[in-house]
């Protein structure tokens, strides 16, 4: 998509929101947003909407939209101020770029803007909100988590599920849950807790199990953590 017509003015900034904001338009400028960390759920002219590390959102001069976002969330927000242009006068969902995926320093603001304008549109999708969903397993880590429990919960197919975490976290739902028990584990073990317990707590089958996971992916064993 070509760029939009000069004069543009650009203000691209790292900010940091938490809580509910309301209703509110901004009159002289666009605005892009999507987040760095965390996520933010909108409502834009009456209809909901959600940006996060993949998922950005254009939102055109004069457009009503409120947002509540976590303790936390940074989201990257660049206030653009342009002639009427096709290209910016629509709302649009777009994934975000990779080599968007970085602070103001790093990345000229010009620059991060054909990317964003070149970004794939994105369809009407069902949000993941990885925070509740960690928080969710953390309360019940002792029981087993299929991918199609942790999809459920997300009320989406297993497939559609998969394919969204690995977009927002860089690993499969198995393999980040096994990161989250390992972490579990460590900090029950250097705590003083024992073997069997600390598997017990974590979801694993067994003392053995887990004794055989702390070797197997991070190289130690419950001796070694309580000597920490």
């Amino acid at each position: 998509m070509p760029p939009p017509s000069l004069p543009v003015t650009l203000d691209c900034s790292l900010r940091h929101y938490g809580g509910e904001h309301p209703a509110h338009a901004h009159a002289t400028h666009a605005q892009l947003l999507y987040a760095l960390s965390g996520r933010m759920e909108l409502e834009v002219d009456g209809h909901s909407a959600y940006v996060d590390t993949v998922t950005g959102l254009w939102i055109p001069a004069g457009t009503r939209h409120a947002y509540l976002a976590p303790p936390g969330a940074q989201m990257l927000v660049m206030d653009v101020v342009a002639p009427p242009c096709t290209a910016l006068d629509k709302l649009r969902r777009f994934q975000v770029p990779r080599a968007a995926s970085c602070p103001p320093q790093a990345l000229a603001a010009t620059e991060r803007l054909q990317l964003l304008l070149d970004a794939p549109t994105l369809l009407p999708r069902r949000g993941v909100d990885v925070q509740a969903l960690e928080a969710h397993i953390r309360g019940a880590l002792h029981t087993p988590w299929p991918t199609a429990r942790m999809a459920a919960w997300c009320h989406l197919s297993p497939q559609r599920f998969h394919a969204r975490w690995l977009e927002l976290t860089g690993r499969t739902p198995q393999q980040w849950l096994r990161q989250l028990r390992l972490d579990q584990a460590e900090r029950l073990l250097a705590r003083g807790r024992s073997l069997e317990a600390s598997a017990a707590d974590c979801g694993y089958a067994s003392a053995s199990a887990l004794a055989y996971a702390l070797r197997r992916d991070r190289g130690t064993g419950a001796r070694a953590l309580r000597r920490r």
